[in-house]
């Protein structure tokens, strides 16, 4: 995120929470404490919300150019940002987290998508130069 221009915020927004759906969300939830170990609050109620890494949003035209299933259209694609994808893949491999295929050079950076549990398709990418 170093090679983004840091530009004040002129709202209040403060952060972003996102919702990722999953039919075996006690599994997601587990792989979420467990294998990315991010800081999390749990809930009496079995809810938990995790802190994520710092984030960016970028509006694209769309659809994804790489392996994301679209469904009947596309309408978001989340994912995590490493320094190293081909270190970062093996090693989310060995905890077994599954993938499709290997990371693509894209010109812009690398990317694999990720398969969670219960379906839930995520995005790992290493910036290009």
């Amino acid at each position: 995120l170093d090679h983004l221009e840091k530009v004040e915020p002129t709202m209040a927004i403060t952060g972003l929470h996102t919702l990722l759906y999953s039919s075996e969300v006690d599994a997601f939830r587990a792989v979420m404490r467990d294998v990315f170990e991010f800081p999390h609050v749990a809930f009496d109620n079995g809810f938990m919300i995790f802190d994520c890494p710092p984030a960016t949003m970028e509006p694209h035209p769309g659809p994804p150019e790489f392996d994301v299933h679209p469904g009947d259209r596309v309408t978001h694609e989340v994912g995590f940002v490493c320094d190293d994808i081909d270190a970062t893949v093996a090693e989310l491999r060995a905890k077994g987290i599954k993938f499709r295929g290997e990371p693509k050079d894209e010109g812009w950076g690398k990317v694999i998508v990720m398969v969670l549990p219960g379906g839930v398709e995520m995005v790992v990418y290493q910036p290009g130069d």
